[in-house]
């Protein structure tokens, strides 16, 4: 079915390229505001996107940690990167997570706990039993009930190292609980996708053919998705103003690079990769694997399939070496630091490195226009890790930052250090009011952040 198009009216939101079992959402163009507020000069009311990002083996503290408070603060070595986008940050020093902490008699399983309680705010029941977990309903989630109501996509999960709900992992607990961040509710853990090519398949590629393996074989020998749309594209082209055909061509161009990168993957996969637990597919390079993966989440923000996403650089006691950066042990071994210096040197690395692709996916934000900002004016990050010190296993004094606009939401250019210890839950249970969500509780949460009230 071809795409109708009328130069009387404006374009939907949700236009959408049909093509061969291939679809492509638009970006939003200015064709796409109503006539009225075109005459106004007025663009589309932005939409709020909230997006959280999780980083494993706790942190090297005393490189993470900004020198000063409030707005005169001087970035870590660490969060150097993030440099450039340093009005649109807020790091938090001091929040806990007392949910990850052991009950009397539990024992072990300070990762598990960890990564549960990141969203939720919720203990996470030590069970080995994929039918008797239980944490709590996630920020992400509580976001993805209403959101979803105006996207194909409620919400998307996606994780740089592929892990199974089901089984038994640390000490007791149910891997469901280091799979994923993500809780459709206190029973439900949601999975994670690792793998570039479903995610790209699942944003544009949906098919109602039976023979889908077919399908996707003849896809990747002869022609890219957006080969099956040219024609659509071309009539699109025909009826937008100068402004909206450059920005559509940016658009179709990133796709064509992400498919090209992902099909490269492809491409290499039969070769033995040196990481653990990759799925066939990805790169070989971990800082490409990421890049490809944070772009999929641009393009998922940019076409409003979903406004709702979370980000799993890897589970916890991941495992996972970085040879690129000087780090050939094992990540998780190297947490565990002992205050060695070396280690803790190295450890540095690692959390640097991971800043690093965090920094690239906000200046893809930043680059990407959206309504009268950027995506990066319009969402609401949040970024961080569920214990510390990792060698104590340690879930007081977490390292988390914000990022993003939410517009207008957040002021920025500030490090915020709390004394009084309070729970992760509350700067979530302050985040669903900055998104228009506003909950009386979550998780462990005892009141809102009144710092983050000043805009």
């Amino acid at each position: 079915m071809g795409l109708m198009i009328s130069t009387k009216k404006h374009l939907s939101r949700r236009t959408i390229l049909r093509g061969l079992g291939a679809t492509i959402a638009l970006p939003l163009l200015d064709g796409m505001v109503p006539a009225f507020a075109a005459m106004q000069t007025t663009a589309a009311k932005p939409v709020r996107r909230f997006g959280a990002f999780y980083l494993p083996n706790g942190m090297s503290m005393a490189s993470w940690t900004p020198k000063g408070d409030g707005s005169g603060f001087a970035f870590s070595e660490i969060l150097e990167p993030l440099t450039p986008f340093r009005d649109r940050l807020v790091v938090l020093s001091g929040m806990c997570s007392k949910e990850a902490d052991p009950l009397p008699g539990e024992g072990d399983g300070d990762h598990s706990r960890a990564q549960a309680g990141f969203l939720t705010g919720a203990h996470a029941k030590k069970t080995g039993s994929g039918a008797d977990l239980e944490a709590g309903i996630s920020l992400d989630q509580i976001a993805a009930k209403e959101f979803g109501k105006e996207t194909q996509l409620a919400s998307l999960e996606l994780a740089l190292e592929s892990y199974d709900l089901v089984g038994q992992c640390e000490d007791g607990y149910g891997c469901a609980y280091s799979a994923t961040i993500a809780w459709r509710n206190a029973k439900t853990p949601l999975p994670m996708e690792a793998d570039p090519r479903a995610v790209f398949e699942r944003l544009f590629g949906v098919s109602d053919s039976t023979d889908r393996q077919s399908r996707l074989s003849q896809i990747r020998r002869d022609r890219s998705i957006l080969d099956m749309v040219t024609g659509q594209l071309g009539d699109l082209e025909r009826v937008l103003g100068p402004g909206d055909r450059s920005r559509l061509t940016e658009y179709v161009d990133s796709i064509r690079d992400v498919e090209r990168r992902i099909q490269i993957a492809e491409q290499q996969s039969d070769r033995e990769l040196p990481t653990i637990h990759q799925p066939a597919g990805v790169p070989e390079s971990f800082e490409a694997y990421a890049t490809i993966m944070y772009d999929l989440l641009a393009l998922s923000w940019q076409t409003d399939l979903t406004r709702v996403a979370t980000f799993l650089y890897g589970r916890e006691k991941s495992v996972r070496t970085y040879p690129e950066i000087g780090v050939p042990e094992s990540h998780h071994p190297i947490s565990h630091h002992q205050k060695r210096a070396d280690h803790l040197e190295k450890l540095a690395k690692i959390n640097a490195y991971h800043v690093k692709m965090f920094a690239h996916f906000l200046e893809k934000l930043q680059s990407t226009p959206d309504g009268d900002g950027s995506l990066l004016d319009h969402a609401l990050l949040v970024y961080g890790a569920g214990m510390s010190d990792s060698d104590t296993h340690f879930h007081h004094n977490l390292p988390v930052l914000l990022a993003g606009g939410g517009t207008g939401q957040i002021k920025g250019g500030r490090h915020v250090r709390f004394t009084n210890e309070p729970p992760l839950a509350n700067l979530h249970l302050t985040l669903l009011d900055k998104l228009g969500l506003p909950a009386e509780r979550l998780g462990d949460s005892d009141g809102r952040v009144k710092e983050l009230s000043e805009v």
